[in-house]
């Protein structure tokens, strides 16, 4: 059988047939697949099209599109299979060498390989992946899997890289590692290789990490971001892939910042890598999967949050940074100030009832909850949370992790909770009215429950509340206290300095500038990153209702009555509790304004 690249075959080329009988329409959606794919990317303009459909017609030859492509230069063809791949929903991979598994090649006779110029790069499951320039050919995809009797996936790569394995796959493979190795040496230069070594946090827990791994490349640098960010701090991992290009960034204290960047061409490996260590689906690339790696790094255990995501260039990939040694803070290192610690710690005390904090994604709920989770005594009292995803392990207290797809929701788990006689409950978010009234009740027959919800202020949980379907008088029977938060990042204590501020900072000030001759900032240093800014503390609200705003709420008051109501009784905002850490030297009027303004 003869092998050709059938670049724009089918609904993806134009034949002199189908032009020769009407004009040429160059409306987008009236392109064949493959031409708006190349517009739409940038890669050709609706004149080059146009220039390509002609010579299509031109001459009797019953050329492809993708040919006339690459003969008038408009193309190359590693460009032109790209575009092919995706207008056939193919996943493309320049450096099939990256994913290529020792003993893969036996599992396709070799005169297939070569009459086809294919290449068997792992086995997944009964899932063959395999490497082919011709990503259309769908008659040897089907000739691949009845000689093999595997499921067949093809990725498109380009001819000279599927060549190089088909002649020599060790050769291939250690040119692809050599980038990786000369960039792993030069981040472990000078430092302890030790240092950045995982460790099992249990036996079965982790996949790949046996000595034979442990010396590839790859898994070294996929070893150095995950213990490197966790030394830094970072909140995140994001690895990202571009065009021709790949980074890698850490989130630390809500910023974030580059890290390095590797060759584009190991980013299959990496993928492959990291889905490895998270228990997914490394052949399946097409659509978003999530998992967890569950590690020990210096001995302290971490939990990483691990999402995939395709994108044009690639899978981009986001771990997100459990550590479980500091998810349960105590509540006096939060950034609490003395008054607000104890009215708050008032509040959880309470024996029954709902108690809730607020905030947008990321401003430190959670951690708040766990804290004060860890005050109650969980000898004398049943305490138990439902969450999505249990985040750190709290000794003495039933975790229970919800699963939609299972039919476990906050609201079934909830329901079922309350017949286990439970004094304590923590939901960790109330996004539903099912969840909203089953969490009210349970505060009225004398439980306390704690919450989350997403609004912007304390007054603002009111509203949602009972947008949720709860009625008014079961909110301000209810509710025991809402405590609205952000974060917001600490002045460096490495290179803090002082200074006076201008008549500008003295204004943003309002009433709080009477007196005000001195602020804090940082000057920038190794440590902060050079922004002057290091670590992040809690800027609170705390809403504690009574009895006019009880009656307020019972009225089905307007937001505005009831930030009236608060207002009278000397209702300390997060401005003003921002501001009152600004003059204490704790952080930065800007850092204050951008966080009262999420």
């Amino acid at each position: 059988m003869s092998h050709s690249h059938d670049y724009g075959h089918g609904n993806n080329g134009v034949r002199r047939d189908d032009h020769a009988t009407r004009p040429l329409n160059l409306e987008l959606a009236t392109l064949p697949p493959l031409g708006q794919i190349l517009v739409e990317d940038g890669t050709l303009s609706t004149d080059q099209l146009r220039q390509a459909l002609a010579a299509q017609v031109k001459g009797g030859q019953r050329l492809l599109l993708g040919e006339v492509l690459v003969q008038l230069g408009m193309v190359d063809k590693t460009v032109l299979l790209r575009a092919v791949a995706k207008s056939r929903g193919v996943e493309f991979v320049d450096e099939p060498a990256a994913m290529f598994e020792e003993g893969a090649m036996a599992l396709i006779p070799e005169s297939l390989r070569r009459e086809h110029r294919i290449c068997p790069l792992f086995l997944a499951g009964n899932e063959l992946v395999v490497a082919t320039a011709d990503p259309q050919n769908y008659f040897v995809e089907e000739l691949v899997a009845r000689e093999t009797g595997f499921k067949v996936r093809f990725v498109a790569s380009p001819d000279e890289r599927i060549d190089q394995l088909l002649s020599d796959p060790t050769r291939a493979a250690e040119n692809v590692n050599k980038q990786a190795e000369e960039l792993v040496a030069d981040l472990f230069d000078g430092t302890n290789e030790a240092d950045y070594q995982l460790q099992e946090k249990q036996v079965d827990e982790m996949v790949g990490f046996d000595a034979a791994d442990d010396v590839g490349p790859v898994v070294k640098l996929v070893n150095f971001i995950i213990c490197s960010a966790a030394a830094e701090g970072a909140s995140d991992i994001h690895i990202e892939p571009d065009e021709g290009n790949l980074r890698v960034r850490y989130r630390i204290d809500g910023v974030l910042f580059h890290k390095m960047t590797p060759p584009y061409r190991m980013h299959a490996a990496i993928s492959s890598r990291i889905k490895i260590m998270s228990h997914l689906d490394i052949s399946e690339r097409r659509i978003p999967q999530d998992g967890e790696i569950s590690v020990r790094v210096k001995g302290k255990p971490i939990d990483l949050r691990v999402s995939t995501l395709p994108g044009k260039f690639g899978e981009k990939i986001v771990m997100r940074i459990v550590d479980v040694s500091t998810a349960k803070l105590g509540l006096e290192k939060l950034g609490f100030r003395p008054k607000m610690l104890a009215d708050f710690q008032g509040v959880i005390d309470q024996p029954y009832g709902i108690v809730l904090v607020t905030g947008p994604t990321g401003s430190g709920k959670s951690t708040t909850l766990y804290s004060a989770l860890g005050t109650f005594d969980t000898v004398a009292n049943n305490v138990s949370t439902v969450e999505d995803p249990v985040e750190a392990n709290l000794e003495g207290v039933h975790q229970a992790q919800i699963s939609p797809k299972a039919g476990f929701t906050f609201a079934g788990a909830l329901r079922a909770l309350l017949r286990q006689d439970p004094d304590i409950i923590m939901v960790g978010e109330i996004r539903d009215g099912e969840t909203a009234q089953i969490a009210v009740q349970a505060a009225l027959t004398g439980h306390l429950v704690l919450s989350t919800l997403h609004t912007n202020d304390a007054p603002s949980s009111i509203t949602r509340l009972q947008n949720l379907g709860v009625e008014p008088f079961l909110v301000a029977a209810s509710l025991k206290g809402v405590l609205a938060q952000r974060l917001v990042r600490r002045v460096c204590s490495q290179c803090k300095t002082e200074y006076a501020p201008d008549a500008q900072q003295l204004m943003s000030l309002g009433e709080y500038a009477q007196g005000c001759t001195r602020l804090w900032k940082g000057s920038g240093c190794r440590k902060c990153h050079e922004t002057g800014l290091s670590g992040r503390l809690g800027v609170y609200e705390l809403m504690v209702p009574d009895e006019r705003l009880v009656d307020a709420i019972c009225a089905n008051a307007e937001p505005a009555k009831i930030r009236e109501v608060l207002r009278d009784g000397k209702f300390q905002t997060l401005w003003d509790d921002g501001v009152q850490k600004v003059l204490e030297g704790h952080t930065t009027i800007e850092e204050v304004y951008g966080a009262c303004r999420r």
